[in-house]
């Protein structure tokens, strides 16, 4: 209780100078405990600035403010272009990197706003591979190897014996899991691994 109301006392510091609740300055033990209170200032912001083609790279004066904004405010902010968007949502896969070569871009906007939620939500991702198919499992950042078994099937992270592990650089450097075994690039980790974004893994539990 005495934790809770001192994490009360700072956020309604900020509240009164009309900050959000999101900036109180907190230790990692005591994210649960802040989360419990529900101040609506305390959740992740993600602005997203809607601007004209010639900007969509680097934005215009109006982004930049919003950015400044953002970043005053512990939040994010992100440039899309909504017009170039709806134009690559209607061509076909294979033509769509040639439209934003054309227009100086190396990825669609929604790209971006993505990665941004992610970062925003402490969300990492990270890949099985397998003969028929590839999947992504989306974990919280610092999960360890059990846990991100788990998210697959709990039987995975009661029996969880070690996950060979392959960074993606790695992986599609060396062309997939064959390349990247022969280049001495898997790596045999424990229950304590901290699962990294991108990481491709292949679990070993006991039934």
């Amino acid at each position: 209780a005495k934790e809770i109301l001192d994490l009360m006392n700072r956020a309604l510091v900020l509240l009164r100078e009309g900050k959000p609740a999101r900036l109180v300055e907190r230790k990692p033990e005591e994210e649960q405990a802040f989360s419990m209170l529900g101040l609506m200032t305390a959740k992740p912001v993600l602005y997203v600035c809607n601007v004209e083609e010639a900007s969509a790279l680097e934005g215009n004066a109006l982004s930049a403010e919003v950015f400044k904004r953002a970043a005053e405010e512990g939040a994010k902010a992100v440039v899309v272009s909504a017009k170039i968007e709806s134009e690559i949502a209607v061509l076909p896969a294979e033509d769509q990197k040639d439209y934003l070569d054309a227009i100086g871009l190396d990825e669609p906007g929604l790209n971006r706003v993505i990665r941004a939620g992610y970062d925003l939500l402490h969300l990492v991702t990270y890949f099985t591979v397998g003969p028929k198919e590839a999947r992504a499992w989306t974990i919280t950042k610092g999960t360890k190897a059990p846990a991100a078994a788990g998210v697959i099937h709990s039987d995975f992270e009661k029996g969880f014996i070690r996950s060979e592990t392959i960074a993606y650089a790695d992986y599609v450097q060396y062309k997939g899991e064959s390349g990247a075994r022969d280049a001495g690039r898997l790596r045999l980790e424990g229950k304590e691994y901290v699962v990294q974004d991108g990481d491709v893994l292949h679990f070993r539990f006991a039934n």
